[in-house]
């Protein structure tokens, strides 16, 4: 599958793969925010457009596009940010046109699980499949007069493709989960394993104050089990796609064949 990216005035944007790393995540003790990996997928899940020119912004409370105020800290280049809607809505311009695959979005939002203080990144989702129009991401303020700072390299957007209408395929549905022996029976064995697990924590020298912490979901096992074979899957068993890190491709030139088209 490809996404295409169709730079739409000087220098391609700066698009690097999101990495599993997030600072916050660093600095928790024993840097156990890692352990969690439905957390470390979404981190990588996608790419990074990066800042250009580093700068401060700062809002007084208005809604006027001049309630905004930015401040480059260095003069190699134009501000990707400004205020175009007012409102305390932080506009960044993208100068490309995307283009995925027929049948796929593209999700636009902030970098996953990556905070900023007094900025919320709006999530947008554009059908880049046939839109021939760039877009733009927004922040919105969520404190007046705090001055926010936008580092070089620092990312401000990130994107990814998904399915589209897949959301509307779906059917849910609420069950009772004696209903389904199996699933039950997987998920009281792994709850009784789970509470043995923390009680032993509190025990010096216990063989889980040694393991730190259960690696069954990362393992991709539960309760003492080994992995599914032969590609089937038990209950409470990894599927064999089971990942624990994801390898996106970088945005590299087209080869020469391809340039005068999508192919």
């Amino acid at each position: 599958m490809r996404l295409i990216c169709y730079p739409t005035s000087g220098e391609p944007p700066k698009i690097v793969a999101a990495p599993v790393e997030r600072d916050w995540m660093k600095r928790t003790q024993q840097g156990f925010a890692y352990r969690c990996l439905p957390l470390n997928i979404a981190n990588a899940h996608g790419w990074l457009l990066l800042n250009t020119v580093p700068f401060v912004a700062q809002w007084d409370g208005g809604t006027e596009l001049g309630a905004i105020s930015l401040y480059a800290n260095a003069a190699d280049g134009p501000l990707l940010a400004l205020s175009h809607f007012g409102h305390g809505v932080l506009t960044f311009n993208v100068s490309a046109l995307f283009r995925t695959e027929p049948g796929y979005d593209l999700m636009v939002t902030g970098p996953l699980n990556q905070p900023k203080d007094g900025l919320q990144p709006l999530t947008g989702i554009v059908e880049a499949d046939w839109a021939p129009f760039t877009f733009t991401m927004n922040w919105k303020f969520t404190r007046k007069q705090a001055r926010i700072a936008f580092e070089r390299d620092e990312p401000f957007c990130m994107i990814f493709p998904l399915k589209r209408g897949l959301v509307e395929e779906v059917e849910p549905e609420i069950r009772a989960l004696e209903t389904d022996k199996e699933v039950s029976q997987a998920y009281l064995t792994w709850a009784d394993s789970r509470r043995d697990f923390n009680t032993e924590l509190r025990l010096p020298g216990s063989r889980a104050q040694a393991e730190k912490w259960q690696k069954d979901y990362f393992r991709g096992t539960t309760a003492g089990k080994p992995p599914a074979e032969a590609g089937v899957p038990r209950i409470g068993s990894s599927p064999p796609d089971h990942r624990t890190k994801l390898k996106l491709r970088e945005f590299k030139p087209a080869p020469q064949s391809d340039r005068g088209g999508r192919g």
